[in-house]
């Protein structure tokens, strides 16, 4: 089913984080936006990821990712988007994110970063501007 706007969003915790109340947060956030949005759950693979994205046709991806290994897995998920031929999904990155990662996020490719304690309008505000052009 469409939502309003038409943009969907994928949002995963990618590795070995068990902690998911922050993603379901923002994914009831962007619900409640809008938006349609695909939670994938705690654990997933980055590759299970990519897939699910391309199968879901979404225009984001958003981790969330509090177990360190941001700068990593962030890394892998833009390299497995890339090898899917899905290089036109954004990866959006929040979570556990010490402000000196962010531009190290960003190098790895993340379009933004949302540090815990970013607003959620905010962060709803920015997923519209990004997915402005494919809604």
């Amino acid at each position: 089913m469409a939502t309003a706007s038409g943009a969907r969003v994928l949002i995963a915790k990618p590795g070995l984080d068990g902690h998911d109340r922050g993603a379901k947060i923002v994914a009831r956030a962007l619900r409640d936006n809008g938006f349609e949005v695909v939670f994938t759950g705690i654990r997933q693979r980055v590759t299970d990821i990519a897939a699910t994205a391309v199968q879901e046709d979404v225009a984001v991806v958003g981790l969330s990712i509090l177990s360190g290994a941001h700068i990593a897995l962030t890394a892998r998920t833009v390299e497995a988007l890339r090898a899917a031929h899905a290089e036109d999904i954004a990866v959006v990155v929040g979570g556990s994110i010490p402000a000196g990662d962010i531009r190290r996020l960003k190098k790895a490719g993340a379009t933004a970063v949302y540090p815990t304690g970013t607003p959620l309008d905010h962060i709803v505000a920015d997923i519209r501007k990004l997915t402005a052009d494919r809604s």
